[in-house]
């Protein structure tokens, strides 16, 4: 018998976002029943979905995917408002459980363009919250990944560019990029750090308080979770051992060689559960 230390970082686990989202589904699914379609998942969490989909929640890629007249749910990501508009078209019954932060980001984005900026927004390629808020004003948004694109970047007005941020980023990468913005463009409005959510802001604000003190960091999550990928990097960049894991069955014994101290947290993508009995 091993005796660690285990440390846990808090707050952890579920946003009030997510938990938001999750219960829209749960509500529709016991008052109408089965099938209740979801575009794309609710959240990122694969057994959350898995659990859903058990109920008899049906995930989608593209509304085409979903019957005429059906009742279809938007995640918590969000969606442009060109999906909005070809579910209305179609006749779908559509409940919207984009995250309240997100969708503060999206009329951010949608008051910019009508304003004649451009807006420079500040996330991942493909992520479905990078997705959506594209779509928000796509003639007048551009997307950049790292401070290093922000050279090339070229507007029509480089008196009129607002920078906005996808809200599931490390607070470090988004104020490097924000920086290499306002040099670029000394008159740019945004909010940068500031778009980042409160709960995505905090639990690496945890992280960052306990990680000195760690020999291994484990992050219970999915691999698409952009929350939980964060926590796993700024742990490595404290030069602390790091995984990302979905279930205590995927936890290597082999990592805990030497880890006299193990921190255990979850992005606001995961909810609360029992890990306590595996690290013995």
């Amino acid at each position: 018998m091993t005796t660690r230390k285990v440390l846990l970082p808090s707050p952890r686990s579920f946003c009030a976002g997510v938990e938001r989202a999750i219960e829209i589904v749960e509500r529709l699914l016991e008052r109408h029943g089965p099938p209740v379609y979801v575009r794309n998942q609710i959240v990122h969490n694969a057994q959350v979905v898995a659990g859903l989909e058990a109920r008899g929640a049906v995930f989608v890629s593209e509304l085409d995917e979903v019957p005429a007249d059906a009742l279809v749910v938007f995640s918590a990501h969000g969606v442009a408002p060109a999906v909005e508009a070809e579910a209305r078209r179609r006749g779908l019954d559509a409940v919207d459980a984009t995250c309240p932060l997100v969708a503060k980001v999206h009329a951010e984005a949608k008051r910019a363009a009508d304003a004649g900026d451009t807006v420079v927004l500040i996330g991942h390629e493909g992520h479905e919250e990078v997705v959506g808020t594209m779509g928000v004003a796509p003639d007048r948004t551009v997307l950049v990944e790292s401070a290093a694109e922000v050279a090339a970047l070229r507007v029509a007005d480089e008196r009129r560019v607002t920078y906005l941020s996808q809200t599931t980023l490390a607070v470090t990468e988004v104020e490097s990029i924000a920086a290499a913005l306002r040099d670029r463009f000394p008159h740019i409005r945004g909010q940068g750090a500031e778009d980042i959510c409160y709960a995505t802001s905090n639990r690496q604000a945890a992280v960052a308080a306990v990680v000195g003190e760690a020999d291994l960091v484990l992050v219970v999550g999915s691999a698409n979770s952009s929350n939980s990928n964060r926590l796993v990097e700024l742990a490595q960049a404290a030069g602390v051992a790091a995984h990302l894991v979905e279930t205590a069955a995927a936890v290597d014994p082999a990592w805990l060689d030497g880890a006299a101290t193990v921190a255990v947290t979850a992005g606001p993508r995961r909810r609360r559960g029992s890990w306590t009995r595996w690290w013995r």
